[in-house]
C-alpha cells in the first residue's frame, strides 16, 4: 500500500472539490495536495528554491491547465531523475485522440476521462485509488535519492 500523498493538478475548483469527496466516501486516507496549475505542480515536485520536493504516491494530472500545460508538466516529469518514475494518471475532460496520443507518448501510466456524472467519477475515483494505492507495487526508492 502507498501511504504517501496525491498530487491532484486541477484547475477547476468544481473538480477538486469532487475528487477530494469521491475520494473521501472511498475512504482513500492518502493526503491530497492540490496544485491549481502546471507552475504550481512543477514547484511541489521539482523545486528550484532548495525545498524539499513533494514525493507523492500518485499524480492526478490534467491536460488543460493554465501557466504550463499538463502534457508539458508531464514532459518535465519524465525527464527529470527525481519523478521520471511516479505514477502519473492523466485525469481529464478531454477527450481528444491527440491527448490521448501524446499523453502515453510522453510517459503517462493511465488516461482517465473524468466521468461527468458524480456517481460515475465517485466510481472511477475508487477504482484509481484501488489500483495505484493498493493493488499497484510502486518503484522503490533509488538509494541517495
Amino acid at each position: 500500500m502507498s501511504d504517501g500523498p496525491i498530487l491532484l493538478v486541477e484547475d477547476n475548483p468544481d473538480d477538486v472539490m469532487f475528487t477530494l469527496r469521491a475520494f473521501e466516501k472511498n475512504h482513500i486516507k492518502n493526503e491530497i495536495v492540490v496544485a491549481s496549475n502546471g507552475e504550481e505542480a512543477l514547484q511541489r515536485l521539482l523545486p528550484d528554491d532548495g525545498t524539499p520536493p513533494l514525493r507523492p504516491a500518485l499524480v492526478l494530472l490534467d491536460v488543460n491547465l493554465p501557466k504550463v500545460n499538463g502534457l508539458e508538466v508531464l514532459r518535465r516529469i519524465r525527464h527529470d531523475d527525481r519523478t521520471c518514475t511516479l505514477p502519473v494518471v492523466v485525469l481529464t475532460t478531454s477527450n481528444e485522440e491527440r491527448d490521448i496520443v501524446e499523453s502515453y507518448r510522453l510517459g503517462a501510466n493511465s488516461y482517465v476521462r473524468k466521468p461527468v456524472v458524480f456517481g460515475e467519477f465517485l466510481n472511477a475515483a475508487n477504482l484509481l485509488g484501488m489500483y495505484w494505492l493498493l493493488v499497484n507495487e510502486p518503484m522503490p526508492p533509488r538509494r541517495g535519492a
